[in-house]
């Protein structure tokens, strides 16, 4: 099976395992020195990161990871695709679409995720102009 192919599949297992909650999976996926960047700029080790799921606090209906390009580079992999989830956290709504970056690392054989880095993907910003005869 290619890296491509296996980061992929990779994802597969990820996705699965957030919708279900799976802290233990999830546990098995994540290395040692992991760190997500959330889509507001903070950031959660990875106790942090798996405490999410404690008490209900998270709920992820729905979490899809579509459009992946896949980059090898020997003993890591960087995925870059869009991460849509329906979800939930202590109660608020928390859905989106993200421009996500996983990097995964070789660890005795197997791909581990060391870090996620999630982006929201939205219109231009403020301060972009608009295209003249545009009377926003």
């Amino acid at each position: 099976m290619s890296t491509e192919e296996q980061v992929r599949e990779f994802g597969r297992v990820w996705a699965a395992a957030e919708e279900r909650g799976d802290t233990e999976v999830l546990a098995g996926l994540a290395a040692d020195g992991f760190r997500l960047v959330g889509p507001l700029g903070f950031v959660l080790d990875r106790e942090q990161w798996l405490a999410r799921y404690g008490d209900g606090g998270l709920v992820t209906e729905k979490l899809d990871w579509a459009g992946v390009e896949v980059r090898d580079f020997g003993g890591a992999a960087i995925a870059i695709g869009v991460h849509e989830q329906v979800a939930t956290h202590r109660g608020n709504p928390v859905n989106g679409r993200f421009r996500a970056t996983h990097v995964l690392v070789r660890d005795d054989g197997r791909w581990r995720l060391a870090s996620i880095h999630l982006s929201p993907i939205g219109g231009p910003p403020s301060f972009a102009r608009a295209p003249e005869g545009d009377e926003r």
